[in-house]
């Protein structure tokens, strides 16, 4: 054979063994004003996303972006560039993102292609620049609660209220649940958390929703799982939310803020199943209603 049709076949061999990740190095700009999806049309094919904090607008590149930002504040004359930032993608995530296995369930990016899925339920996930790649504490003990959960009795609908990247919404539909509503509030979630289900084929189980909490207390459900800020969480159990579910999985508490919820659980007549805690640090609940 011809040496360099062999060196080509070589080079090509160890292309197909590089894994390939999507994100390295991100680029990001801070807004004072919010940024319209129709804005997005002029920010190019770098653009990875607009995380929308309050009347702030964090831009979101893969590479520098600084004539891009140019033409939106021109588009834009009420938009004020405040600040921008570099981080590694890793820096920003907390860590790589290798495959991770929690309890049975085993987290893969879809750009790992050579990871034996045997024994476990893999959920394939692009977290993107969201929240919920499976290295948060609060995200690991809230996936070991659905599967204790799921091992006390299966759940047919379920809430994931503060969806992130869909990871745990993820998780329940593929342990059987029938119907799975992944609500956030923040446009960015939503969009990412859709991706990830239909990476995982669940498009008519899981449907990913814009919208606050509280516009589910009539919705019935057997199991909600709140991964949100404590604030949001308490408003939630003073205003009943939780009262007409069976299940609840509540997370992202520290503990001051854990011992405030415990005691509002049980006044709201939750019985405390298990509870699993980071350091002393991270608290999660799972509750059954009496």
């Amino acid at each position: 054979m011809d040496k360099a049709l062999v060196e080509l076949i070589e080079r090509s061999e160890k292309m197909e063994e590089t894994v390939i990740v999507p994100y390295r190095d991100l680029y990001i700009y801070l807004l004072n004003g919010l940024v319209r999806e129709d804005d997005e049309v002029v920010l190019g094919d770098t653009f990875l996303g607009n995380w929308v904090e309050e009347d702030s607008s964090f831009l979101f590149f893969e590479k520098p972006a600084d004539k891009l930002l140019i033409r939106l504040l021109k588009r834009r004359s009420d938009l004020e560039l405040v600040d921008d930032y570099y981080f590694t993608y890793d820096q920003w995530q907390g860590g790589g993102l290798d495959a991770l296995r929690i309890e049975g369930f085993l987290i893969v990016p879809p750009w790992e292609k050579k990871v034996s899925t045997e024994g476990v339920i893999p959920i394939f996930l692009d977290p993107g620049v969201v929240f919920g790649n499976g290295l948060h504490p609060t995200t690991r003990d809230c996936m070991s609660a659905i599967a204790c959960a799921h091992r006390q009795g299966p759940f047919s609908r379920v809430l994931d209220l503060g969806t992130g990247t869909g990871v745990l919404a993820l998780a329940v539909a593929l342990l059987g649940a029938e119907r799975v509503i992944a609500a956030d509030l923040n446009p960015l979630c939503v969009k990412t958390a859709n991706k990830n289900v239909s990476l995982n084929g669940l498009d008519g189980i899981i449907e990913t929703v814009e919208r606050p909490a509280e516009d589910f207390y009539d919705e019935p459900a057997d199991l909600v799982v709140a991964n949100i800020h404590h604030a949001v969480i308490s408003d939630l159990l003073d205003r009943r939310v939780f009262g007409k579910k069976d299940r609840v999985i509540i997370s992202g508490l520290m503990r001051s803020q854990a011992r405030e919820v415990k005691t509002q659980l049980v006044n709201r007549r939750f019985r405390i199943l298990r509870e699993w805690d980071h350091d002393m640090t991270w608290f999660t609940f799972l509750a059954e209603i009496t």
